[in-house]
């Protein structure tokens, strides 16, 4: 398997994933005759805001996931990206989803997304200031 295949199967995972919560929160739109924003409904925000959140990490941390598969990054080290970064939009999507909310799972999703940007960012900047000291 070649290193950027690694990060296709996770882009492909999480690009269903946000059909997912895309359909949801469609859905819910459709059963709460909200055609735009969230008219002032809670339940319609969270869904708002678990869609919106995916959509504004996911699509950078596969991007740094990408260049780090082909900056000659360890597969394991890419699976580890993909999981933090799968399993933290699932704890985050989980829990923001929930009226009664137990901010664990929020909390949870946050610093395992932010452990996959960090450390494959940390990676990509090693790779560069070693090239540059080469």
């Amino acid at each position: 398997m070649a290193n950027v295949d690694i990060p296709a199967i996770y882009a492909s995972t999480l690009a269903l994933m946000f059909v997912g919560l895309s359909v949801r929160t469609l859905g819910m739109r459709r059963r709460l005759k909200i055609a735009i924003g969230d008219a002032g409904n809670p339940a319609m925000l969270r869904a708002m805001r678990v869609h919106s959140n995916f959509a504004e990490y996911v699509p950078l941390s596969l991007l740094l996931m990408l260049l780090a598969a082909g900056s000659g990054a360890h597969p394991m080290l890419l699976h580890f990206l993909g999981l933090t970064l799968l399993v933290g939009r699932i704890s985050h999507a989980y829990g923001v989803s929930q009226s009664r909310e137990n901010y664990r799972f929020r909390v949870a999703g946050m610093a395992l997304t932010f452990t996959s940007l960090i450390t494959s960012s940390l990676f990509l900047l090693a790779i560069q200031i070693g090239a540059l000291g080469a």
